[in-house]
């Protein structure tokens, strides 16, 4: 597993990085995590639910899955498996199932979906979060390298079935896949020069260009030079001359019938 991504993973909490859902937990309840990863927001959600509840984390990859129970494999309650989003091994066995940032990587989102609401019970809930990749707003503009970058990558998702947009489809898919009172939360995340973690925050597409940027010229997207030229820009970029960034990201929730 790249030291990048789990860097990403690990600096997320569920304070932070799913306010929608840690609105919704309370004592007791039985949650699915799907897509995981390293556990930092499984964790916390295990945390709202004690001491009663049953939390369990799920992530397609070996890797990430061995890592979240050694970082978090004592907590009460938790626990961690290897499984695919499109055929969960859960039927009607969770109060809330959720995933985080996880539609944007699949090619059939609304399989996914099913599969999601399968595995809650009835009158459960569905909380799903994701970005729109196309509404990302810098102030001001990186630089021309990193623009370029960034063009590269949002094409490298498309090609390979990705959609940029997810956000703003997961409603629809909702929808489509027979749940009920779908509702819509924007989650957008804000990160101002000056403001605790900015750096961090901000700097997230350097490690993308990192992590994601090596499958990217390994796949004859981009140029090992302009990939490695895009990261070194953009860190300079977020040192020096960046101000405020926003990801466009909504939280969509629905019941299942």
């Amino acid at each position: 597993m790249p030291e990048g991504t789990a860097a990403i993973l690990n600096a997320r909490s569920l304070e932070t990085s799913h306010r929608r859902l840690a609105e919704l937990l309370r004592p007791g309840l039985r949650v699915l995590d799907v897509g995981c990863g390293t556990g930092a927001i499984t964790s916390g959600i295990a945390h709202a639910v004690a001491p009663r509840g049953r939390v369990v984390g799920v992530d397609v990859n070996p890797d990430l899955v061995a890592e979240a129970c050694r970082l978090h494999g004592r907590v009460p309650g938790l626990s961690f498996q290897v499984a695919d989003a499109w055929s969960l091994p859960f039927h009607e066995a969770f109060d809330i199932v959720t995933a985080a940032r996880l539609l944007q990587w699949l090619a059939q989102p609304g399989d996914a979906v099913r599969a999601l609401a399968r595995a809650a019970r009835p009158g459960g809930r569905l909380v799903v979060l994701d970005y729109n990749h196309e509404k990302i707003a810098w102030t001001p503009p990186p630089p021309p390298s990193v623009q370029a970058f960034y063009a590269a990558f949002l094409k490298w998702r498309t090609d390979a079935g990705m959609d940029n947009a997810i956000a703003d489809h997961m409603a629809a898919l909702f929808a489509q896949a027979g749940l009920q009172k779908v509702a819509v939360t924007p989650q957008h995340e804000t990160t101002r020069r000056g403001e605790p973690g900015f750096e961090t925050q901000a700097g997230i597409w350097a490690d993308v260009a990192a992590t994601r940027g090596c499958q990217m010229v390994e796949d004859g997207v981009i140029a090992e030079a302009d990939r490695a030229g895009a990261e070194t820009d953009y860190r300079a970029w977020i040192r020096h001359g960046a101000e405020v960034q926003t990801m466009y990201l909504l939280a969509v929730e629905s019941v299942r019938p």
